[in-house]
């Protein structure tokens, strides 16, 4: 499961989308996390890149729980795991 992944990455993880993407340009990203329920016009511009730069790109459900998997109050629609 994708929660699994992103509360036990080993190399630390990057939250947020204007985040990930700048990590992910800088070539540090392993593999991308995007919440099912985020806004399309918030994770779009992730998602696009992420293509583009062959990186893998999982789904999960919820937002609040895959803020609960970065231990954070808040919702995240994006999360990236570092290399």
């Amino acid at each position: 499961m994708s929660y699994d992944k992103v509360a036990q990455a080993e190399n630390g993880i990057i939250i947020g989308t204007k985040q990930a993407l700048k990590a992910m340009k800088e070539n540090r990203v392993k593999e991308v996390v995007i919440a099912k329920d985020a806004d399309l016009r918030i994770t779009n511009k992730v998602l696009t890149l992420a293509e583009e730069l062959d990186v893998p790109v999982s789904t999960v459900d919820s937002m609040k729980k895959l803020g609960q998997a970065c231990g954070i109050e808040v919702g995240a629609s994006a999360v990236a795991i570092k290399r």
